[in-house]
């Protein structure tokens, strides 16, 4: 139980009888973040209903979190990653590939622009039987954006191909 007799003491100044008090910063706002540009309270927002592009194949990648929302968009021609980021929708032109994979894609895809690095790894699979479809399992869909923290997130897909 705190004591009365304490009170007075702790009310008392933190610097000394005449002593100017240092101007301190006012504290920065806190930042809002519109909860409908975000998934699973992550920096990244979920892409609206896709197309299909009217050439090429798409792979449409939803994380494998509790939302399980569509967060990217990848097509093979032209090479690109369609993601929302800080509300905003953009699409970022493939910079590297490795791996072997399928239908356009490959096991790991490097996409550059704006202060973005996006790498997309995972396994791409075919079907000899439906040649203009497959998946990507196992997903990882890493962002990388200067001064802050990467965003990892677990993603899994179909594949579609015009």
């Amino acid at each position: 139980m705190l004591s009365l007799a304490l009170l007075p003491i702790a009310m008392l100044p933190l610097w000394p009888a005449g002593a100017q008090q240092a101007d301190t910063p006012a504290a920065a706002p806190p930042q809002v973040i519109d909860p409908s540009a975000t998934v699973d309270g992550l920096p990244i927002g979920a892409l609206p209903q896709q197309r299909l592009p009217a050439k090429g194949c798409a792979a449409f990648l939803w994380s494998r979190t509790p939302s399980m929302a569509l967060v990217a968009m990848a097509t093979a021609d032209p090479g690109s990653l369609r993601l929302s980021l800080d509300g905003k929708t953009a699409d970022y032109p493939i910079s590297a590939q490795n791996g072997i994979g399928g239908l356009g894609f490959s096991q790991i895809t490097e996409y550059r622009g704006a202060g973005v690095v996006a790498t997309l790894q995972g396994n791409v699979r075919t079907d000899a039987g439906a040649p203009n479809s497959g998946s990507i399992s196992d997903g990882i869909l890493r962002i990388e954006r200067a001064g802050r923290a990467a965003i990892v997130i677990p993603v899994a897909g179909a594949i579609g191909c015009a």
